[in-house]
């Protein structure tokens, strides 16, 4: 994978705030790379550290790593069924937002 594309991607992750969460595709679309957002999943499993991986989630509130769901909990979400509710209104969208 393209370390131009991984470290766009992460820099976008970055500026996510807390209690909020995106989705892959709306990276991919902020990156310049409609339709990867499978791409920014795989990119998500070679994160470092610091890139808040929990913060990117599935169209539509769905949780892909069980493990986040706590997390994101312990940042003020609520998840219900590896979702978060009101997806809609914690939806940080990048290219509005940054």
């Amino acid at each position: 994978m393209d370390p131009l594309f991984r470290k766009h991607i992460y820099d976008i992750t970055r500026a996510i705030p807390r209690g909020r969460v995106t989705t892959y595709g709306a990276i991919a679309l902020a990156a310049g790379y409609p339709h990867h957002a499978r791409h920014v999943g795989q990119a998500m499993g070679f994160a470092p550290p610091d890139v808040p991986v929990q913060r990117v989630i599935g169209a539509g509130g769905r949780i892909a790593v069980m493990a986040h769901a706590a997390i994101l909990s312990g940042e003020g979400l609520h998840v219900e069924n590896f979702r978060v509710r009101s997806f809609d209104k914690v939806f940080w969208n990048p290219l509005e937002e940054l």
